[in-house]
């Protein structure tokens, strides 16, 4: 300890001091100096890592490329839903099957769309009707400002029959109401729901059980081409349930086992009839 405090040497003490200090100074600096480098590169490793954490902000945010495609344009169906003219010429075949609601969404009167008979307040016609020709094919509906002349009871007959005579519970019942053209002109009928009237009533009840009058989803009038010396078909498949006037709720439940009178009333026209029955297995 006392060669520390008074150097031992050939020269004098005051010089051994010094040399101590210039050391003590030059570690005292080196110790600063790395200090400050270990301190600078540290702070930039943070900036680094707070940018990539997110915790400052972005300088620049860029929109990603907006969708250039159509919004969707065809509105759900509904109960009212009746396009127009929604099918084109031709396309009537389809418009019966189209209808999963029952009596059919399309009102029929654009060229070629089949006729849906109208259903009721909470119930269905069935899975759909059509007008089809002499021939086979698909009837076109016609404006109600043809030009073509009404048809009139001397020249055309309405006749009414059911597919068949009895119904399975897992058949559908399904109906025909046929317009023929006897004159040598064609003219034009009405054979819209509250013109051309079908009526389902039990043998043993005086009300109607379903009535194409009673909520119709589709147009009222829906006039159609009957061709001289041929005829159309206004077929309704029927899906046993009730109707009640004016939209009301329908009575639950489906047409129980029995003998039912189907029947049309058409203005002008005499009333045709035709029975069936569902059986009970």
């Amino acid at each position: 300890m006392g060669s520390l405090r008074n150097p031992v040497g050939p020269l004098p003490s005051s010089i051994y001091w010094r040399r101590r200090v210039i050391m003590l100074s030059a570690v005292v600096v080196l110790a600063l100096v790395i200090a400050w480098i270990v301190t600078s590169g540290g702070g930039g490793g943070k900036n680094g890592a707070d940018g990539s954490n997110g915790k400052n902000p972005v300088s620049t945010i860029t929109p990603g490329p907006s969708g250039s495609g159509p919004a969707i344009s065809q509105a759900p169906g509904g109960r009212d839903d009746s396009g127009g003219s929604g099918s084109g010429n031709g396309s009537g075949s389809s418009a019966g099957a189209s209808s999963g609601a029952g009596d059919g969404s399309s009102d029929g009167s654009g060229d070629g769309s089949s006729s849906g008979s109208a259903g009721s307040g909470g119930s269905s016609a069935g899975s759909g009707n059509d007008v089809t020709s002499g021939s086979g094919g698909t009837a076109a509906s016609l404006p109600g400002s043809s030009t073509l002349p009404n048809c009139t009871a001397g020249a055309v007959s309405l006749t009414l029959k059911s597919l068949h005579n009895s119904y399975s519970p897992e058949q559908t019942p399904t109906f025909g109401l046929t317009a023929k053209n006897t004159s040598s002109s064609d003219c034009k009928i009405d054979l819209g729901p509250k013109s051309a009237v079908l009526t389902i009533t039990a043998a043993s009840a005086d009300d109607s059980y379903w009535s194409s009058a009673d909520c119709p989803k589709a147009a009222a009038s829906r006039w159609y081409r009957v061709p001289s010396g041929s005829s159309i078909t206004y077929t309704l498949k029927w899906d046993r349930k009730p109707s009640a006037p004016q939209c009301a709720t329908p009575p639950a439940g489906s047409a129980g086992p029995g003998t039912y009178l189907l029947q049309a009333t058409t203005p002008g026209y005499a009333k045709a009839q035709a029975s069936f029955v569902l059986s009970a297995d």
